[in-house]
């Protein structure tokens, strides 16, 4: 089996077959085995996230009409 362009993957595959003995072909088939199965079972429908918003009312003596301002003041006239 020839693989073309693998660059580090070969490397890596090369390891693998010296560390568990099996052939080139074996590690080859094994790890794209692998990689599908992982891939089908990412490429399942997750449920929906969902942020629940909770109300945290305002802080007195803030005025939010003006964002520049209220961040000066939270955060200091070096706030950018």
């Amino acid at each position: 089996m020839k693989l073309t362009g693998a660059g580090s993957c070969s490397k890596r595959l090369e390891e693998a077959r010296k560390k568990t003995g099996m052939s080139f072909k074996e590690i080859v088939d094994q790890t794209l085995r692998k990689g599908l199965e992982r891939q089908q079972v990412s490429s399942r429908k997750l449920p929906r996230f969902v942020v629940k918003p909770r109300a945290m009312g305002k802080m007195a003596g803030l005025n939010y009409a003006n964002i520049g301002e209220l961040l000066e003041q939270l955060e200091g006239v070096d706030h950018r």
